[in-house]
C-alpha cells in the first residue's frame, strides 16, 4: 500500500519546480508564449506546469532549461 503522504511529497515538489520555471522565466521577461515557443512544447503544457498539476517528462524539463539558459539541477532542486 503506498503512503499518502508520497503523493503529497510530489505534489508539494510538482508545485516547487513550477514556481521555480515561472520565476526563471520572469526574471528573463519572457511571456510564456516566447518560453513555450523557444522550448517547443505546448503553451497548454508549460501553463500546466507551471501550475504544478503536471508531470513532466526530463526531455521536457531539460527543453525548458535550455530555452531558460539556466542550469536543470536549478529548476528541480
Amino acid at each position: 500500500m503506498l503512503d499518502p503522504s508520497a503523493d503529497d511529497w510530489l505534489q508539494e515538489r510538482r508545485h516547487a519546480i513550477g514556481d521555480r520555471i515561472r520565476t526563471e522565466r520572469i526574471h528573463r521577461n519572457l511571456t510564456q508564449e516566447r518560453l513555450h515557443l523557444a522550448a517547443g512544447i505546448s503553451r497548454w503544457s508549460l501553463q500546466e506546469l507551471e501550475a504544478g498539476r503536471s508531470n513532466p517528462t526530463l526531455d521536457t524539463l531539460l527543453r525548458i532549461a535550455r530555452a531558460l539558459d539556466t542550469p536543470l539541477a536549478d529548476l528541480v532542486r
